[in-house]
């Protein structure tokens, strides 16, 4: 059995997660004198994490409804 989330489940994980990794982010760049490239890396791995969820099916966001999902596009037409 693979652990999923469902899709407001995974909206709200996505929104909070980006929040406060930006925040991690701005607070972190702010307190040291780090490179500009050092952030952009931190940035990448940072949505790196959130990709890898999402191709694993654990995460199924829909976006807060603002794509049509597969689902959706299949029942309709029936």
């Amino acid at each position: 059995m693979k652990f999923q989330l469902n899709s407001l489940a995974s909206d709200v994980f996505i929104t909070i997660y980006v929040i406060a990794t930006l925040y991690f982010r701005f607070k972190f760049e702010n307190t040291k004198n780090i490179d500009p490239i050092l952030s952009i890396v931190l940035g990448i791995c940072f949505v790196a994490i959130i990709w890898a969820l999402i191709k694993l099916k654990i995460l199924n966001p829909n976006w807060f409804g603002l794509l049509d999902s597969k689902e959706n596009k299949i029942s309709s037409n029936k």
